[in-house]
């Protein structure tokens, strides 16, 4: 699996190696990480990717990303998949990015790209979710074209349907949206 590319960003597939440093937070010779990299969010996507390797295997393309810079190649954030689609076609997603950096639309950049991949490879449902007061993530999720589907005590969670072999970027029309509160 090679690298994804969007116009000012790389997301580049870690390999078990690469996840391993991410966790140490100890960078190679030639890794490029930006100050404040990895974030408490990234080490934690990369314990569950090295678990889902330890107990089913590798699960190539719908593993952790790398999200690097175009213009220098350095690392400033994650973005990535907890693991294959499940029998529905449902894959789960999670994203985060060094503080310094956000605010210029890098997440929403590298999640519209991450949802093409994965409408590209026939996954017919995507889900995050994220804190009732993060409103940064849910402006993040609903530009790219998620919608609340739920919300509970301190999570607000988000979805996005296509149909089967369907062609376009919006949601299938029969996709469920429903919000519930507490």
């Amino acid at each position: 699996m090679g690298d994804l590319e969007t116009a000012r960003l790389v997301l580049h597939p870690l390999t078990v190696a690469e996840t391993e440093r991410v966790v140490a937070g100890e960078p190679a010779a030639d890794d490029r990480w930006e100050a404040g990299y990895p974030t408490a969010g990234d080490v934690a996507g990369a314990g569950r990717f090295l678990r889902t390797c330890a107990t089913v295997g590798d699960p190539g393309a719908f593993g952790n990303y790398e999200i690097r810079r175009r213009e220098d190649g350095v690392a400033v954030g994650g973005v990535g998949f907890h693991g294959v689609p499940d029998e529905s076609g449902t894959v789960t997603i999670g994203y985060g990015l060094i503080e310094a950096v956000r605010g210029r639309g890098y997440a929403t950049e590298a999640l519209r790209e991450l949802l093409r991949f994965a409408r590209a490879a026939g996954v017919t449902r995507v889900v995050g979710d994220t804190a009732h007061d993060n409103v940064a993530s849910q402006h993040v999720m609903a530009a790219v074209g998620m919608r609340l589907v739920k919300e509970e005590a301190g999570l607000k969670h988000y979805a996005i349907q296509w149909s089967p072999g369907a062609d376009g970027a919006e949601p299938a029309a029969d996709a469920p949206v429903r919000v519930t509160r507490p």
